[in-house]
């Protein structure tokens, strides 16, 4: 089991080579494989809920967090959270 938890932040290198914060907004686990749903940290503290990009990292050890590589993957753990977020939701009501 990871460490890793929702709210926690990370630096990792974008495409550009640039150093960025990552915050964590939720976990999922898929095929026994936890997924971190995370977006940029200042996207975060600046826009609205809707307008920011979320996107999934493979969590791997207690706080190594990994790109997914495929397509197929990608869908499942889009997919799995989607239905968690709207589960959520649903339990507000």
């Amino acid at each position: 089991m990871s460490t890793v938890q929702v709210g926690d932040v990370f630096s990792m290198e974008d495409e550009n080579g640039q150093e960025v914060e990552i915050e964590v907004l939720g976990l999922v686990h898929v095929d026994e494989t936890e997924y971190a749903a995370v977006a940029f940290s200042e996207d975060v503290q600046d826009e609205t809920k809707e307008d920011i990009d979320v996107f999934f990292l493979k969590v791997e050890g207690e706080e190594e967090l990994y790109e997914i590589e495929e397509d197929a993957e990608f869908e499942r753990v889009s997919k799995a959270f989607q239905e968690l977020q709207e589960e959520a939701a649903e339990d507000l009501n």
